[in-house]
């Protein structure tokens, strides 16, 4: 394993002083969003923001990002807030992210290593960990020469080629290498694993459907009111990490699959998406897709532009005929007071596939359930068969995979009227 001594957060003491660098001059709420969002980020691995701000930046410096009197303001603010650790609220390359700590004389991290820092200690299962290591390795791999100490020291031998520690660093790259190697073949193994899992699924009567949504949206909380699980479930960014699945009652259907996943958030981590494609590949394959949204959230909007964009990048749009059919439900709708205008958004009517609850309260869940179960069956098709009366295996499975709406005996054959997915009449008219 390879060491990450320098780059673990000290959560159990680290008071962190939180900046947004505004290179697209952004509103005075969307700014205000960002910064709390970060600190969102900031307390999910138990780091302490002691004060955050936004600086505007309309020319990037390479060196530090930000212009030598906003680097100066920084330390300042570091000192007055006695803060040890600077969050930048974007993306920082190794040169940048190095100088910052040079000058500031703190540790320096940025948006996509604080969260691989909340998904590295949230990872709970053998899948997630390698997950998690193999988008660590990716984000390490060119921050070699800033991170790790034992870097200076050159290793034996005449070192006529490059500067000190030059043999040292290519040893520790193809260190790097060869473990993310090894990572992605373990996962290829996992993905395989999961593929036929979910195979095994797919011909089983029971439809699946996958919650998604924004991080912190609510969806642990509702997934533990339909299936009666204890999924970890807090009000903190990334409470869930590891996908879970459970049974539970659906309108219609002898039982249905629920599937909890990960929490999407604004400029998710290259590393991350591509670390966890496989995870998020078990929303392409479900038969319904609940998007659940925070209703009461200010930027509820902005976030949903952000989920419904990685949907995409994974196959799954509405818009483009892509993927399984999207519901959304609009959560938290307990924490709207009624005399805020915001109130009326989630008076009926509301738009088409969509409907207003509360995860918390379950109010409106019933609703939702009902939904699901409509979407579900919209585009069954209802056909009229024949089979002999003697031929129990073929009955039973009609009646595993469908709905037999009325049987009428003549002679040795039963006639059938059965209401199934264009999926399973298709495996039904292949049955020998």
């Amino acid at each position: 394993m390879i060491p990450f001594e320098k780059e673990s957060l000290d959560s159990k003491s680290g008071r962190a002083l939180i900046v947004h660098p505004d290179m697209a001059s952004l509103s005075q709420s969307a700014l205000e969003h960002r910064l709390a969002e970060a600190e969102g980020l900031a307390r999910a691995i138990g780091l302490v923001a002691t004060a955050s701000q936004y600086f505007s930046v309309r020319q990037p410096k390479p060196a530090t990002l930000f212009g030598s009197g906003q680097v100066d303001q920084i330390g300042k603010m570091m000192a007055e807030h006695s803060a040890t650790i600077l969050i930048v609220d974007g993306s920082l390359s190794a040169i940048q992210q190095r100088n910052l700590e040079e000058k500031l004389d703190v540790k320096v991290i940025d948006r996509t290593g604080l969260i691989l820092e909340i998904f590295g200690a949230r990872a709970a299962t053998a899948e997630g960990r390698l997950q998690v290591e193999l988008a660590h390795l990716d984000y390490q791999a060119g921050r070699l020469v800033r991170s790790w100490t034992h870097l200076e020291r050159q290793r034996g031998g005449f070192g006529f080629l490059g500067g000190p520690g030059e043999t040292q660093i290519e040893s520790d790259r193809r260190m790097i290498r060869d473990r993310m190697a090894k990572l992605r073949k373990d996962l290829a193994h996992l993905r395989k694993t999961r593929a036929l899992h979910r195979e095994r699924r797919q011909r089983a009567p029971w439809p699946v459907i996958a919650l998604v949504g924004y991080t912190n949206a609510g969806k642990s909380t509702l997934f533990n009111r339909l299936t009666g699980a204890d999924v970890f479930a807090e009000d903190l960014l990334f409470a869930t990490l590891d996908p879970t699945m459970r049974e539970f009652s659906l309108p219609g259907y002898d039982k249905a699959i629920l599937s909890d996943t990960v929490g999407f958030v604004s400029d998710l981590p290259t590393q991350l998406v591509a670390a966890f494609r496989a995870t998020l590949e078990e929303v392409t394959a479900a038969d319904v897709v609940v998007h659940v949204r925070d209703i009461s959230h200010e930027a509820t909007d902005e976030q949903a532009r952000d989920v419904r964009q990685i949907l995409a990048d994974l196959g799954v749009s509405e818009e483009a005929g892509e993927g399984p059919p999207v519901i959304e439900a609009w959560n938290k709708i307990d924490r709207i007071d009624p005399e805020d205008p915001a109130y009326a958004r989630i008076m009926p009517p509301l738009p088409e596939n969509t409907c207003a609850i509360s995860a918390e309260t379950g109010a409106g869940v019933d609703i939702l359930v009902n939904l699901i179960a409509k979407t579900l069956s919209e585009g069954y098709k209802c056909e009229k068969i024949r089979i002999a009366a003697s031929d129990g295996r073929r009955m039973a499975w009609l009646h595993e995979n469908g709905r037999v709406l009325s049987s009428d005996q003549q002679a040795d054959e039963l006639i059938l009227a059965v209401e199934m997915s264009p999926r399973n009449w298709g495996r039904y008219h292949a049955l020998d």
